[in-house]
């Protein structure tokens, strides 16, 4: 089947300029003689019009130029689509594109692209709307909510917004539904993941695959924040979050669990995040897997 590719590219992701990124996707498809088209993002981040494009064109690709949050919205649209989806990563913490092995390099990115190599990705729901990496409530919903009204974006505004917020951030009550249990915790936040990282190569579930029809929870509960934060920094570092943080004479300062979904009641509003972007929380969150819910291109 011939390919025919139409390239989104945000012009506000990441810190990179877009002008190189053009002509660099224009010169390297052109040359290889696959008709494309590059339209910009959608503001609004509605991409329903590319159902219709793609039946009516014969769209084979399409290719995300762009971050996270343009990847969750794109993909959202595209469910039970026959259509590839690549990525040239352009945002500030690419944690699909990491996870998925995909070069931060756009001439790389390109390689994986032109190769055509496309496996099914797994997706989930939160409240009925799409995630495809990560999504959580607490602190790190917190930073993300706060990252998104910054002027400026980049892995060095993330670390400060992370930091200003820690000092002054609290526990929130949640119970937690898994597995057949009912857990209540007063935690810091709460991470549940398809993807191993947030991004920038922070893994935060180390066990966490793409295609293994599977969530993997990470609950960090109420313990010594000092002690909790240094812990959990090292364990991040080393990969060994899935490992149980102990203080002696206490419970886990971490729990870590694997599953098909979550029911989280969140009495006090915490804060809630999907893909890295801010959404709206609410007093119980519902977390579903979607096996094999798009067709992604990676090496």
């Amino acid at each position: 089947m011939k390919r025919k590719f139409i390239f989104l590219v945000n012009p506000i992701s990441g810190t990179r300029s877009k002008t190189k990124l053009v002509n660099l996707i224009t010169d390297r498809t052109r040359a290889i003689q696959i008709p494309f088209e590059i339209i910009d993002t959608s503001k609004d981040g509605d991409y329903s019009f590319l159902v219709q494009k793609i039946g009516t064109e014969s769209i084979t690709d399409v290719i995300v130029c762009g971050g996270d949050g343009t990847i969750n919205q794109v993909a959202a649209a595209l469910l039970n689509i026959s259509v590839n989806i690549g990525v040239i990563p352009m945002g500030s913490g690419n944690g699909l594109a990491l996870a998925a092995g995909i070069s931060t390099h756009p001439s790389k990115a390109l390689d994986i692209i032109f190769k055509g190599n496309a496996a099914a990705v797994d997706g989930f729901y939160v409240n009925k709307h799409f995630g495809c990496m990560l999504t959580g409530v607490g602190f790190d919903a917190q930073v993300a909510h706060d990252f998104a009204t910054q002027s400026t974006r980049g892995l060095w505004t993330y670390i400060k917004q992370s930091l200003r917020l820690f000092f002054r951030y609290k526990t929130y009550p949640f119970v937690i539904e898994i597995n057949g249990e009912k857990i209540s915790t007063e935690a810091f936040f709460i991470s549940i993941a398809n993807s191993n990282q947030f991004g920038n190569h922070v893994t935060i579930a180390p066990k966490a695959s793409l295609h293994d029809g599977l969530l993997d929870v990470i609950v960090v509960n109420k313990k010594n924040k000092y002690f909790t934060a240094l812990s959990l920094l090292g364990h991040i570092k080393l990969g060994k979050v899935q490992q149980p943080i102990v203080q002696k004479g206490h419970t886990a300062a971490i729990d870590y669990w694997q599953t098909t979904n979550i029911k989280i009641e969140n009495p006090s509003l915490a804060p809630l995040h999907i893909d890295g972007e801010p959404a709206v929380t609410d007093r119980t969150i519902e977390v579903n897997i979607i096996p094999a819910a798009i067709r992604l291109l990676q090496p």
